[in-house]
């Protein structure tokens, strides 16, 4: 009730981008708080209601996710969730506690149970974390957790140095070829042979610590071959989290409120969805 929507369009496809508000203003007229507004005010709706408004149509199939964001000069949490290709929750959490993100994913539940009361997400995909992995066990007890294994692959290449020499380059190798091992079996096989490696070959440092790390979760990744179509990575969140990022640099992070930073994230993430960037997107 804040303005009719073709005269708002353009604008808010503008802000979409990260469009200032004063150059908004500056070219549709009306004053650049009225533009701010009128993009925060999207916060306030429910992202999953909004997005999903038939039970038999909300993803069983989740991806969930943690990450670090600036408030005030002090490190929060923002609990991103998404399925489908479209993001589902995106609640800020004052730390990186189970506890406070318990809270931020609890909102999607919320969400999610006010279009379906009956509604429990099985399975979701996760990074590893331990406090997102918890806050999940809290909300729903009987979700299946499954392992993102590209992250590790992530994690244990930017950790590759010259001096490791060639063994340094094959490590994450074979990372990559367990992530696509046909069969339970091979997975197994394939990652005894890479712990066997590290624990041998690489020297005490980041990297062997975290190749072992990879090693030894791997009952949990097995699980991803019980659900086939579940996410087997966590880019549909990592790509709307890129997209924030660009909004926090062009606005140099959060100054108001937890409350403001939190309903600017909710907003963009609905431009997000009803404002696609590929005109292959908007023919589709």
């Amino acid at each position: 009730m804040t303005g009719r929507p073709h005269d708002v369009d353009a604008a808010l496809f503008l802000r979409r981008f990260h469009g200032p508000c004063g150059a908004i203003a500056a070219v549709f007229g009306r004053d650049p708080m009225s533009w701010y507004r009128l993009a925060q005010g999207l916060g306030r709706c429910r992202v999953v209601g909004t997005t999903v408004k038939r039970a038999d149509r909300f993803p069983t199939d989740v991806v969930a996710d943690a990450t670090q964001r600036w408030w005030q000069g002090e490190r929060v949490s923002l609990a991103p969730t998404a399925g489908q290709a479209c993001l589902l929750g995106a609640s800020m959490a004052t730390s990186a506690g189970p506890a406070a993100l318990t809270a931020a994913s609890g909102v999607f539940a919320e969400e999610a149970q006010a279009v379906d009361p009956d509604e429990a997400p099985e399975p979701v995909q996760t990074d590893g974390w331990q406090p997102t992995q918890g806050a999940w066990k809290a909300l729903w007890e009987n979700v299946t957790r499954l392992l993102c294994l590209l992250q590790a692959f992530r994690t244990i290449r930017d950790r590759t140095t010259q001096a490791l020499g060639a063994v340094g380059q094959a490590v994450p190798k074979r990372v990559w070829d367990a992530e696509h091992a046909p069969r339970k079996r091979a997975f197994s096989q394939r990652v005894r042979r890479l712990q066997a490696g590290a624990e041998h070959a690489l020297p005490d440092g980041a990297m062997h610590s975290h190749t072992l790390d990879v090693c030894a979760t791997r009952a949990p990744l097995r699980r991803r071959d019980a659900h086939v179509s579940a996410h087997r990575t966590s880019n549909l969140v990592d790509r709307w989290m890129q997209c924030l990022d660009r909004a926090c640099v062009h606005g140099q992070y959060c100054h108001g409120t937890c409350e403001s930073a939190e309903s600017r994230g909710r907003a963009l993430g609905l431009l997000w969805h009803f404002c696609p960037s590929s005109p292959e997107t908007v023919k589709k």
